[in-house]
């Protein structure tokens, strides 16, 4: 019988009856299906924007289970009898929006909106399953769901816009212990009113969407008997099985046609978001129909897992209390291991991993796995299956072996129960001391550093001890009777077990001379391989983490930390270790642990103030309305360039890109695989039309080639494109392309700037980027009572991780024209380079687009060869082609911010003002100019942000073969800026002065900021940066806090505590820009601008601004006009000099021309107004704009606003005061709270520039803090997706985030007195940088004893991106050992001293007698 694939999406029945088995069911939603909802973000599973609810049913148990999943990952054939939620399932346009989707538009928590239907769908599973519990009802309105579940439910969603704070209090909005008061800025309720309650929210309503259709449920019912007696359920005619038993497995492997195959065996298919699939398999065969694979059973011996159970449910069964199970102990181990599991991957992943899956990934893969570390200390044990025999190993036997074949079946895995019988059910004994019989008290935790707390990150180490203990009755110490030590993920083949150290310990007395003895061995053991980043670092994490679990054991090494008289953060802390423990020792125990180092709660909730300024003056103008279009994003019917439908016959391109930086291509093939015989076409040099050029970008700098010729110049340079008839083939194809390269009598290539500069490989910068010096630098210099000469400094780069990758698609049109889709921030210079390219007039190409999914400058120069290339291709097969880059492709090509390399030279005088500064900047470009020429002067430009008395510079713009760096959020000001605060950092240091006392010390006064900032710095009022840094101060206890800290710091040895306070300075330019508004018959409005909106909120200023200007002509006010206006889209052929999006500014400008064209507008139909008012009284806007119509008043106006030479650059001020707290024993930082005040003058619409602030500046904690971007030695980027790039995420941000946006009254020259709000904050995130420094600065201070001694404790470099191997390195790697080397050598002192001490005195008794 034909068995076919039937499932529900969104309540919709699909039946298919043959399907691509490799198909992911976001493939199929996104090109099968009118749900684009869910978005491709990065395929794998790190991101969370395709993440779905998948619903299975039980027939016999007649329910229903939810859960989320990510599409990316997920194979279609796998969800038969499935139904599938997607964020147009909860609501839509048609339907109405579900309260999600309207509370993410109310809490102002959507910018660009591409990753919000994932996180709606993420929330929605969080709260489908907390309702489904036991817990009391909640009051009407909000679900059962805790306000941490709810936080933590979109823990494995990235956002590059909003900086997650209102996503965190949408999400908090549905907890019943939410105080509403304490959630943001919202449309609900006004903050200063105090009338927050539940019903003035969209009510939440449980069971409201059906999760599970009746049709589906009937269906399955229907089919229970058949599929009974089947032998095998799966799909054969898709070359997908599904056995039921391992005996049909065999059989199927055994047969003829799989042993000729190409077979893959699959459960959740996580892995493939891993280890990328190169090429396609032949067949696929479905593991969860074997039972055996997914029965769970628990008794007293333990709990054995099917290797099928997913990691989610896992944890369930681990978390369940059993009345067989009374005592804390039994459950210790369980409660740890699930604990532990929860911080793995996302809960997306999770409910599709299977643990049997992580295991041979360990295995086979050489996974980095958490699960195999902590499972391996638990003294677990694995059944396999094998071809002719089943064996039952240790779970460390298991990884020794040699990498399992894809014969051989992994079956269980056995968690034996402890006890304080120190036996456990495994049958696999540890290291135990012969006496077997003792009453013990049992220890197991669990560790891990990782570049992120939570979600998808791969540890720099795990670890997990299991540890049996008793006391001595006499003296009290702790002896260790059983021991099990499990470490991984530091660069070894798998997980192992520390034996020699384990030998060591069990049986003797915890001292610290034990301990450190332990720690030498165990330096013995953990050694990273050859090639691992970080060797040192996860070497000195084993100690720590060591040193973590045993300190609390041994009673001398108890230090109560503390937080101090207050807790400065408003955050609490709690203790490592619960006290569950039953005898003496566990009462020793619990004392002593009760002391031990307390950590900050990772329970902790998020929390906020916005302090908001609103002005009145020129309604709606400076009202914070919800973003134009935002419910759409959120329910995900927003359209973005892939989201367009594809035409017919469209075909799907992907780049071949060069992994050389500098040899002759002498030929390119491709592999003979599955994958190739895919290829339609391949494009390159060659295709270009004879009339067009090699060309695929274009600046006021010049040109760059789309594709290499014979010479490739830099590792990521496109070579050509792949067209295939689906993505996936295409990139797949790609992957198989096989270029022989040739350096022959080629010098080397330049891939640093120090070779750069060897060499003199620059690019010419003209002199009007080229700023002015200030002052006389010699004169200076001798005014200096104190000099630092050449100090260096060194910024790495970043990439955009905008959540939707470059994309286009490109369709042929008539009379030799083409109209391309592109995601852009610069079409019409798209517009111009495909022109060229194609060798046909600007006017036969038309380039659209709609809105952008992130851009951050990523979307400008760099979007323009992928626009270009599809283009090509289009034009030369004479069919549509769209292009979406891979995330790691996207990655290597892109480019990102400009690496630097900063040489200063500082004069100052003892009380901290700076008489002098010279500065040497090198950039590096990469391999074209794109915008770098304008680096120098905007580097410059932030630079100035202080008064340095004299200044002069000189910038080398460095030509290197690596891939071209271009414009990014504050290009050039945020490395400027930070050069800045490095020099202050240095001076205050230097004089052991407080540095915020030296920035105050020289900050501008308006006079000096005339001099350093010739033309736009306003009037003496508008400079309010040292009324805004007071107010900081003031208000944030700046005085108080630094108090705190310094008490706090002196009463805990493990963590330190920093603050800083940072000023902002920042240029920005206006840029003209055309706008054009044009009234419809029926009175509704389009609005067509230059700017593209690309989350910034562009389209919702236009809209207020539209309003405004024209509510002198409506009688029914500018609330009604604002529902009347639709800004389109940005389209070449219509909108001509639409310039670049870009600067901060455009939303500014595109308000000023649309206000212009609006007057031209009034102007025409004021008089009329007039008339038909004489004649009729008050007139409405229908009637009036009806009888504009019947007397053929043109109705549309544009215009060309040029700002004013007087206003084109103004200042922008801000400042903020961060706290972090630094955990030295692994370089962990928390930033505990910002405090942030930005002039926004009059804000055009406030909840929007306070969304750019926020998101600019968690961005900005990203550059600073975790973005490590990484080239291999031939400048590849191998940084290259979400698995070894972390950007910032909601459990990363400030835990107290408070803003003021600050209302600084009128500003003639400015649009309606408002100010740039989108790039300035992003620089403010330095503050954690330098209150990160601090922190290390304290922890150097208490450990210069045992540093080096040629090293100053608080003189030193605090790299960019400060991520936790750099910060635990500069606390010290062996701070621990010397630790206790000093704590024992005092010891002994002390102890040969008391041995002394009567010797002494007998021989003084001596000589008196």
């Amino acid at each position: 019988m034909e068995r076919k694939l039937v499932f529900a999406v969104n309540g919709e029945r699909f039946e298919l009856a043959k399907v691509d088995p490799s198909t992911t069911l976001l493939e199929f939603l996104r090109t099968r299906t009118r749900f684009t909802g869910p978005k491709l973000g990065c395929g794998e599973g790190g991101c969370g924007a395709c993440v779905v609810l998948l619903s299975t049913y039980d027939p016999v148990s007649d329910q229903v289970k939810e859960f989320s999943v990510s599409s990316c990952l997920t194979l279609l054939c796998s969800i038969n009898f499935c139904s599938v939620i997607t964020s147009e399932g909860l609501g839509n346009t048609k339907d109405g929006f579900h309260p999600i989707h309207q509370r993410f538009a109310g809490f102002h928590a959507s910018q660009c909106g591409f990753c919000t239907p994932g996180m709606c769908m993420s929330l929605f599973s969080a709260l489908v399953n907390a309702d489904k519990t036991s817990r009391s009802e909640p009051p009407c309105g909000f679900s059962k769901i805790t306000k941490f579940e709810a936080e933590k439910a979109i823990a494995g969603n990235l956002c590059r816009c909003t900086g997650y704070r209102p996503i965190a209090d949408v999400c908090k909005s549905f907890a019943a212990d939410v105080d509403l008061e304490d959630l943001g800025l919202n449309t609900f309720w006004k903050k200063e009113a105090k009338d927050a309650n539940v019903g003035r929210l969209p009510c939440h309503d449980q069971g409201k969407i059906c999760t599970f259709p009746e049709f589906l449920k009937f269906e399955i019912k229907s089919s229970v008997d058949i599929l009974d007696n089947s032998k095998n359920t799966g799909l054969p005619e898709s070359q997908w099985y599904r056995p039921s038993s391992i005996r049909e497995l065999y059989e199927l492997l055994n047969s003829d046609s799989f042993s000729k195959s190409r077979v893959k065996l699959v459960v959740g298919n996580t892995g493939s978001g891993v280890y990328k699939e190169n090429d396609l398999y032949d067949k696929y065969i479905d593991l969860k129909g074997i039972s055996e694979l997914s029965v769970i059973r628990r008794d007293s011996e333990g709990i054995s897992f099917g290797a099928a159970v997913t990691i989610s449910r896992a944890i369930e069964v681990l978390k369940e209390r059993k009345e067989s199970e009374p005592h804390s102990n039994k459950r210790l181990v369980f409660n740890k291991i699930a604990e532990h599991m929860d911080k793995v991957a996302s809960p997306f992943i999770r409910n599709m991993a299977s643990l049997g899956g992580n295991l041979i990934m360990a295995q086979r893969s050489q996974f980095a796995s958490d699960v195999a570390t902590i499972l391996l200390a638990a003294g677990s044990t694995v059944c396999l299956q094998m071809a002719s025999e089943r064996l039952v190993l240790s779970l460390e036997s298991f990884l020794e072996r040699p990498p399992c074949d894809d014969r051989t079946i992994l079956v269980s895995v056995h968690i034996p129960s402890w006890s304080s019988a120190m036996e456990s059910s495994s049958g696999i004994d540890g290291c135990i001391v012969s006496e077997p019989t003792r009453e013990a008290n049992i220890l197991f935790r669990t560790y891990r550093a990782a570049p992120r707390p939570l979600g998808n990150a791969v540890a720099y180490l795990n670890s997990a001890f299991l540890a049996h203990v008793t006391s001595d009755k006499i003296s009290r110490d702790l002896i260790i009777l059983n021991l099990h030590l499990a470490f991984g993920a530091y660069g070894t083949e798998h997980a192992i077990r520390a034996r020699k150290v384990e030998k060591f310990l069990v049986g003797k007395v915890m001292t610290a001379s034990v301990l450190l003895e332990a720690i030498k061995l165990l330096k013995e053991t953990i050694i990273p391989m050859k090639g691992t980043p970080h060797s040192r670092y996860r070497s000195s994490l084993a100690v720590a983490f060591l040193f973590k679990f045993f300190q609390p054991l041994v009673k001398d090494l108890i230090v109560p930390e503390k937080n101090g008289p207050v807790d400065s953060s408003g955050v609490a802390g709690i203790t490592d270790y619960p006290n569950g423990d039953i005898n003496e020792c566990a009462d020793i125990l619990s004392h002593r642990v009760s002391h031990s180092e307390q950590l900050n709660n990772p329970n902790v909730i998020l929390s906020s103030k916005q302090l908001v300024e609103f002005s009145n003056d020129y309604h709606p103008v400076g009202e914070p309305i919800k973003k134009a279009g935002v419910e759409i994003q959120a329910s995900g019917e927003a359209i973005y360039v892939d989201d367009i439908s594809s035409p017919k016959d469209c075909l799907f391109g992907a780049f071949v890109y060069s992994t050389t930086p500098l040899a002759r291509i002498k030929g390119i093939t491709f592999n003979s695989t599955l994958a190739s015989q895919k290829v339609i076409a391949y494009i390159s040099i060659n295709d270009i039309p004879k009339e067009g050029k090699n060309i695929g970008g274009s600046n006021i700098f010049g040109t760059e080639p789309l594709f290499a010729d014979s010479l490739t110049v830099c590792a990521g340079q496109p070579l050509g494109i792949v067209v295939a008839e689906t993505q996936r083939h295409a990139n797949m194809a790609a992957r198989q392309a096989n270029v022989q390269y040739s350096t022959e009598n080629l010098e080397p290539p330049i891939l640093s700037i120090e070779e750069a500069v060897r060499r003199s490989s620059f690019f010419y910068v003209p002199p009007v980027f080229y700023p002015q010096k200030v002052g006389d630098l010699s004169k200076g210099m001798a005014e200096a009572e104190h000099k630092i000469l050449s100090a260096e400094v060194k910024l790495g780069s970043q990439y955009y991780f905008y959540m939707e990758t470059q994309t286009a698609l490109a369709i042929p049109d008539e009379d030799n024209c083409i109209v391309v889709y592109s995601s852009s921030q610069c079409p019409e210079t798209a517009q111009g380079v495909i022109a060229k390219c194609l060798g046909i007039p600007d006017h036969n190409v038309r380039v659209i687009t709609r809105r952008v999914g992130g851009a951050f400058g990523g979307k400008a120069v760099r979007a323009i060869p992928v626009a270009t290339a599809c283009a090509l291709a289009a034009f030369k097969l004479h069919r549509p082609v769209r292009m979406y880059l891979d995330r790691k492709t996207d990655m290597i090509m892109t480019g990102g911010r400009h690496p630097m390399k900063i040489n200063y030279s500082v004069g100052f005088r003892s009380d901290g003002k700076i008489t002098a500064l010279h500065v040497d900047i090198f950039i590096n470009a990469g391999i074209t100019e794109d915008i770098s020429p304008i680096m120098p002067h905007n580097i410059i430009g932030a630079l100035k942000k202080y008064n340095w008395g004299a200044f002069s510079f000189d910038a080398k713009v460095c030509k290197t073969n690596l891939p071209t760096k271009s414009s990014m959020r504050a290009p050039g000001e945020v490395q400027g800026s930070f050069i800045a605060e490095a020099v202050i950092e240095h001076v205050s240091s230097f004089l052991s002065m407080d540095a915020t006392s030296v920035r105050k010390k020289n900050l501008h006064t308006h006079d000096s900021l005339i001099l350093f900032y010739e033309g736009c710095t306003g009037d003496a009022p508008e400079y309010t940066l040292p009324a805004i840094v007071d107010e900081v101060a003031s208000s944030a206890r700046y005085l108080d806090r630094l108090e705190i800290i310094r008490h706090f710091n002196i009463c805990n040895k493990w963590r330190k505590r920093g603050i800083s306070l940072m000023p902002l300075v920042y240029r920005v330019a206006l840029r003209p820009t055309p706008g054009k508004v044009s009234i419809l018959s029926d009175g509704s409005i389009v609005v067509e601008v230059g700017g593209v909106e690309i989350g910034q909120g562009l389209w919702t200023k236009v809209k207020q601004m539209t309003a405004y200007a024209l509510g002198q002509l409506s009688v029914d006010g500018t609330k009604n006009l604002l529902d009347k206006v639709r800004v389109i889209q940005a389209d070449t052929l219509s909108m001509v000099q639409g310039g670049w999006t870009a600067g901060s500014t455009t939303s500014e400008s595109s308000c000023e021309a649309v206000r212009l064209s609006c007057n031209i507008l009034v102007s025409r139909l004021m008089s009329l107004k007039q008339s038909l008012e004489e004649k009729m009284g008050r007139v409405s806007w229908d009637t009036l704009i009806s009888q504009a119509n019947m007397q053929a008043v043109n109705l549309s106006a544009s215009t060309y606003w040029v700002p004013d030479s007087s206003s084109v650059v103004y200042l922008n001020y801000g400042s903020a005061l961060s706290e972090v707290e630094v955990d030295i024993l692994t370089g962990g930082t928390t930033i505990l709270r910002t405090d942030l005040i930005y002039d926004c003058g009059q804000s055009l619409n406030p909840a929007v520039d306070l969304g750019q602030i926020e998101g600019s500046f968690v961005q900005g904690i990203g550059f600073f803090m975790y973005e490590e971007h990484v080239e291999n030695s031939d400048g590849l980027v191998v940084s290259d997706g979400t698995w070894t790039y972390k950007i910032p995420t909601i459990d990363t941000i400030p835990k107290q985030f408070n803003i003021k946006l600050m209302k600084s009254g009128h500003h003639e020259k400015r649009v309606l007195s408002s100010k740039a709000s989108g790039e300035p904050p992003l620089l403010l995130a330095a503050s954690v940088h330098c209150a990160t420094r601090e922190a290390i600065r304290a922890a150097r201070v208490e450990f210069s004893s045992t540093n080096d001694p040629n090293s100053s404790p608080t003189m030193f470099q605090l790299d960019v991106p400060a991520i936790m191997p750099v910060v635990k390195e500069l606390c010290g790697l062996d701070n621990v050992e010397k630790y206790l080397e000093a704590f024992v050598s005092t010891h002994q002192k002390m102890e040969a001293n008391q041995v002394l001490a009567p010797c002494e005195d007998n021989l003084a008794d001596t000589k008196e007698g």
